[in-house]
């Protein structure tokens, strides 16, 4: 706990010494003695078949960390960057019935619908262009067929309620002539027959053809009217597609190649990061440092080993000298003794 606290002050008070104690020295004197382990190695020629092994996990290691990185990377660019393309909303009708029966009028008010959005978190992203649209499912009753035109509206409220934007558009449903319409139901009867096919049309409604939405307006409810009371509607469903331009254009319809380029790029970019940083460290003062530091502890220990050895060899002369002097010694002795 006192060294925690300690380092924290030092952190504080001194930050660029701190880092240079702390970080930049350990990895200096980390890099220095594997470079010097390996030297050794390769000057002895100790290459077994572990060292072998634990250099290629070493280099495999690191290889695939870098490719996972790179990978990561554009994943996280990719989700980031490009927005989900389509939001689909279901659209649920709401009309005041009227209080009389009538038979040529069933409902007495607009079909309306409130679309709610997420309100936690945003749902569009700013400054991407969106196509909004209201998809109608409409029978091909009479009652719509002398419909003719009639109008939709769109408002967008945000969170404290006030609109944003609005759009009104005109819609109908398709004509077709009566001998077109006759042979069409001759052709396909036995589709109509089986339940295959219905007597309804699909009314596509463009709201916005480049909707862009704002950072300080986002857009939280969507209210949705018909202006007309003399329509009939199986269900409706509201629609915001993403128009994608450049380079998010690129990246969602062709995903591999631009996974292919980005996953490239980010190899070359940490590859050079890489060696920009070991550049940095191998050229730093610390780094110098240490190495002086280095080379005088090894002349220091070539000294001591020359001093020790010119003692081991100065003892070794004398001892040689001293052998001799007692053989010369002993010499004349042996003489003397076979004489008597």
């Amino acid at each position: 706990m006192k060294k925690l606290i300690t380092g924290t002050f030092f952190f504080v008070t001194s930050p660029r010494r701190f880092v240079k104690d702390n970080i930049k020295l350990p990895l200096a004197k980390f890099i220095f003695d594997t470079v010097n382990l390996y030297k050794s190695r390769a000057k002895t020629g100790a290459n077994s078949v572990r060292d072998i092994f634990f250099r290629g996990s070493v280099v495999a290691l690191i290889t695939a960390l870098i490719v996972w990185l790179s990978i990561f990377m554009y994943v996280a660019f990719y989700y980031t960057y490009v927005p989900i393309i389509t939001h689909d909303k279901p659209v649920y009708l709401n009309f005041k019935s009227c209080k009389t029966w009538d038979v040529d009028k069933s409902i007495c008010s607009f079909p309306s619908g409130t679309v709610q959005l997420n309100q936690k978190q945003q749902l569009l992203m700013a400054g991407q262009p969106y196509k909004v649209f209201l998809d109608l499912e409409m029978p091909e009753s009479p009652t719509n067929r002398d419909l003719g035109m009639f109008m939709v509206c769109a408002d967008f409220h945000g969170n404290d309620g006030k609109i944003i934007t609005n759009s009104c558009r005109s819609a109908m449903l398709h004509y077709r002539s009566t001998l077109l319409e006759i042979l069409h139901k001759v052709l396909f009867s036995p589709f109509y027959l089986l339940g295959n096919m219905e007597e309804k049309q699909n009314v596509h409604v463009e709201l916005f053809s480049s909707y862009l939405e704002s950072d300080e307006h986002q857009v939280t409810d969507i209210h949705i009217e018909i202006q007309t009371t003399h329509i009939e509607i199986y269900s409706a469903k509201f629609t915001i597609n993403a128009n994608f331009s450049g380079l998010r254009y690129v990246m969602f319809h062709w995903p591999l190649l631009s996974a292919a380029v980005g996953i490239t790029s980010n190899l070359l970019f940490i590859a050079v990061v890489s060696m920009i940083s070991w550049y940095q460290i191998i050229n730093s003062e610390e780094y110098l440092e240490y190495l002086k530091k280095q080379e005088k502890k090894a002349n220091e220990m070539e000294k001591q080993k020359k001093i020790i050895l010119s003692r081991e060899s100065s003892s070794e002369e004398e001892e040689d000298v001293s052998v001799i002097g007692t053989e010369e010694l002993e010499e004349p002795k042996q003489r003397s003794s076979s004489t008597c």
